[in-house]
């Protein structure tokens, strides 16, 4: 049988890339993902969302706003290659996320493991004067309850998902009384699911009134999606991190060092986590899905134990080698919403050539464990502002007129002097 594009496997990496203007880079990238010239059209970004279509996805439209679209190099996830569509407008996040990439894959690549896409709708009972004895009634209907919820999606019960189970939860002193939520848990398949578990939601809240005795206000979905976690692991050899200023080993020490303040200062673990939202985010808008369901459920995740600490953790192991995990739930489709709406998201998905909203979710968080690498990596070595203002004097340089090759040319001379400032870059400008 003859491979179709889908099935061929990407080339991760992509050589010179950083020095190609952006059509050479876009047509290097449809040639290492078997993408077609209709896929390069669209990665283009020209008119892919026609006004039309955008109006009729959220309201008061009045046009469009657009955002680089990158491509992230080098990443091998379970042993495959990937290519990674990120649109983002923060200078070093790409460049950065395939550079950890790259060295990640010297030592065999990120593992990454999902759990079941299972979501959770919360169904709220108020003005009950026995709320366990509403929760035991509950759990004695709990297989009619979880029958009605699956009554209407055939599909998904099709294909292996549907409501599985239910909690009840009792919350005894709140600020209107004693209140009881009961949680529906519904495998999503490939969606995201919001749209699944709230319409269950709504379906089931007449039937929890009448078992319960008390009134149903709030039926709609949690962020939280800690049944839905995904983790991913990196592991290097100390000669992978040498550089040519500092060793391996002090580069991996020095990681592990700036991780351990993310775990135990909020405040740091703030700034921490920031850095790994800025490689999550960007894939999770390139493929279409909700940025703010993900920012949602990796902060809340964050403070399950009470108190805010690091996604990740940085370690080292028996032989010396850098052990960098992450775990954090992530809510991600593939079918649904703005991933089958959007053209640009379409072909993002086209790119990565996964098979599942959990595949997705494997690579997503694998981004974000290099992106956090790359900016702790910098703070425990050179410092973050280094590379990253390099990066941002081609903005500073574009903001005062330049375009073409001066870009570059004034960037370099910025960073040479010290002094990236738009006031400089006017000046190497008219000096030219």
């Amino acid at each position: 049988m003859a491979s179709t594009p889908q099935d061929t496997p990407v080339k991760s990496r992509i050589e010179n890339m950083r020095n190609m203007e952006p059509a050479e880079r876009r047509e290097a990238v449809c040639r290492a993902a078997t993408l077609d010239q209709q896929d390069n059209a669209i990665l283009s970004g020209a008119d892919v969302l026609p006004v039309h279509v955008a109006n009729g996805m959220i309201e008061n439209v009045v046009g469009k706003y657009e955002l680089p679209l990158g491509v992230a190099t080098n990443f091998v996830v379970n042993g495959k290659e990937y290519l990674v569509p990120m649109a983002v407008e923060e200078p070093s996040v790409v460049a950065a996320a395939s550079y950890m990439a790259k060295l990640v894959a010297q030592d065999g690549g990120f593992t990454a493991h999902a759990d079941r896409p299972v979501m959770r709708a919360q169904i709220q009972v108020l003005g009950l004067t026995d709320p366990y004895g509403a929760k035991q009634r509950l759990f004695e209907h709990r297989e009619a309850l979880i029958d009605k919820a699956n009554s209407r999606d055939k599909v998904l019960i099709g294909l292996g998902g549907g409501c599985k189970d239910i909690e009840v939860h009792i919350f005894e002193d709140t600020p209107v009384g004693a209140m009881l939520v009961l949680h529906i848990l519904v495998d999503v398949r490939d969606a995201m699911g919001a749209n699944t578990v709230n319409t269950m939601a709504e379906m089931l809240a007449p039937e929890v009134e009448k078992i319960t005795g008390g009134t149903v206000r709030l039926r709609i979905l949690s962020n939280l999606a800690d049944l839905r976690i995904v983790r991913a692991k990196a592991e290097l050899s100390p000669e992978t991190l040498d550089t040519r200023t500092l060793k391996g080993a002090d580069v991996a020490r020095g990681i592990v060092e700036a991780c351990a303040l993310a775990i135990v200062d909020p405040y740091r673990a703030a700034t921490h986590n920031k850095g790994i939202m800025n490689g999550i985010d960007p894939v999770v808008v390139a493929t279409g899905n909700d940025w703010r369901a993900i920012e949602a459920g990796a902060h809340s995740y964050a403070a399950r134990s009470g108190r805010y600490t690091s996604l990740t953790r940085w370690e080292l192991s028996s032989t010396g080698k850098l052990v960098g995990t992450i775990e954090l739930p992530m809510a991600l489709g593939i079918v649904g919403g703005a991933t089958r709406t959007h053209p640009a998201a379409q072909a993002a998905l086209r790119m990565l050539k996964i098979e599942s909203a959990s595949e997705l979710a494997q690579v997503t968080a694998a981004v974000g464990l290099a992106q956090n690498m790359a900016a702790i990596r910098a703070l425990a070595t050179e410092g973050i502002q280094r590379g990253h203002m390099t990066l941002h004097a081609r903005n500073i340089a574009i903001t005062a007129g330049a375009s073409g090759p001066d870009v570059d040319r004034i960037a370099r001379e910025l960073v040479a002097a010290g002094d990236i400032s738009v006031d400089k870059a006017r000046s190497l400008l008219a000096a030219q």
